[in-house]
């Protein structure tokens, strides 16, 4: 849970549905449990963490899709706009 719950609403005020894990699952989940369940609801997963990314490539994976926020500053105020342009540019 590396990114702020703030980011579903900036997402849902986008008209991208959203959901932060903490209102899906357990706290103490894997990253691999939280990529199972984004890949049985067909989420996309979005990060600060590079695990999502490595665990993706590693079991050769082709989804859940996975958006990685590179910047140091995560908070959605400053990188709303890009990662909304990623978003719909997926679909």
């Amino acid at each position: 849970m590396n990114l702020s719950p703030c980011w579903v609403s900036v997402l849902m005020g986008a008209g991208i549905e959203a959901a932060h894990w903490s209102t899906l699952g357990a706290r103490n989940a894997t990253d691999g449990e939280i990529m199972t369940f984004a890949r049985a609801n067909e989420y996309v997963v979005l990060t600060h963490d590079l695990d999502f990314s490595a665990i993706l490539a590693a079991t050769q994976g082709r989804s859940p899709s996975v958006v990685q926020i590179r910047s140091e500053n995560v908070n959605p105020a400053v990188n709303y706009a890009p990662v909304i342009e990623a978003l719909r540019q997926m679909g």
